[in-house]
């Protein structure tokens, strides 16, 4: 490419520093950019801002897309993430599943925490594992947390965060309430780290970035720019160092407008973002996904072009694609 400007390796790490961003659409990336390639697996980490985190930039979300894996093939697909090296997992209480009969009975199936905990136990050590509040009532937030290490069979997370921060939710009411929870189950030791999750607010998730002592922010990043997440808080998160986890990546949402790989180097590109945290549903799914990052970690050069992949995916913008983005959406488990 004619006139393209040269970076040394020292220019590009300099440059890359804060989130590992791309300089231009076919700008050099450096191994560096990823943090160090940890065994097993070789899936490239990076710090998670202030937490000091080393974590896969492949994450592995416990949401509905993992519930869909019925009894049977969701053990070895965790156990699979595990020995790909993957080691940030992030789960909720709400993730569950209730299978319903005909006579109206139901049955309720083991939940993602405690899915996790059937597997992940033996490896806790190795792995970061968070969950989140969904309820704003702080009087019943210790009690639900007891029962989160209980059904992980862990006696401490790396990450507890309030679920799904949306307009509904005040800076005041939070710190008076569920925050002041978490705050003090962290000065505990019974957390590492706190934070928020949002996927339809990014405005109130910069008031709150702003105002709050945070460490960790699960944010909505894609092409469609839905909400904007990427220009209203990451840059708040960016300043104040919280680490920010990118979710809503669009695996298997938009179709054949935009292929796997090309949505996850969408947010991996994103500077300050240190991981996708994406749901699997099927091993053939789980292994192309880790076959994207180990590609990816792999490059010396940036294929992506950001504009033309957002004005390529723009129409996707709103309720009639994004489920998150209808009325009365709720980030729970799934009926079957």
């Amino acid at each position: 490419m004619k006139n393209r400007k040269s970076y040394s390796r020292r220019e590009f790490i300099s440059a890359s520093v804060k989130g590992a961003a791309v300089i231009s659409a076919t700008s050099l990336i450096g191994t560096e950019a990823f943090g160090s390639f940890e065994k097993p697996g070789g899936i490239p980490r990076r710090i998670l801002g202030k937490t000091g985190l080393s974590v896969s930039i492949l994450s592995f979300g416990g949401g509905s897309m993992f519930l869909k894996n019925p009894d049977g093939e969701w053990e070895p697909i965790l156990q699979k993430a595990i020995d790909s090296g993957i080691n940030l997992f992030d789960t909720a209480p709400e993730y569950t599943v209730a299978n319903y009969f005909k006579n109206g009975d139901v049955k309720k199936s083991l939940g993602s925490e405690e899915r996790f905990g059937a597997v992940l136990a033996p490896y806790r050590k190795n792995i970061h594992i968070i969950t989140k509040i969904d309820n704003r009532d702080a009087a019943g937030v210790k009690k639900m947390v007891e029962t989160s290490l209980k059904n992980m069979k862990t006696d401490y997370l790396d990450g507890l965060l309030i679920h799904a921060v949306s307009d509904k939710d005040t800076v005041s009411d939070l710190e008076k309430g569920v925050y002041k929870e978490i705050a003090d189950l962290k000065r505990q030791g019974i957390t590492r780290f706190i934070g928020f999750s949002s996927m339809d607010s990014a405005e109130r998730s910069k008031d709150i970035l702003m105002n709050l002592d945070f460490d960790i922010a699960m944010l909505a990043i894609n092409p469609t720019k839905y909400r904007s997440y990427a220009s209203i808080a990451v840059p708040v998160a960016q300043e104040k160092n919280v680490g920010v986890i990118a979710i809503k990546v669009l695996r298997d949402i938009v179709g054949k407008d935009a292929k796997p790989p090309e949505l996850f180097e969408y947010v991996w590109t994103e500077g300050h973002v240190a991981a996708a945290m994406v749901g699997h549903t099927g091993m053939k799914t789980l292994e192309e996904n880790i076959k994207i990052a180990l590609k990816y970690g792999k490059k010396t050069e940036a294929s992506l072009d950001r504009i033309e992949i957002e004005t390529r995916l723009a129409s996707y913008a709103g309720p009639h694609a994004l489920s998150w983005a209808r009325p009365g959406y709720r980030d729970g488990g799934i009926l079957v």
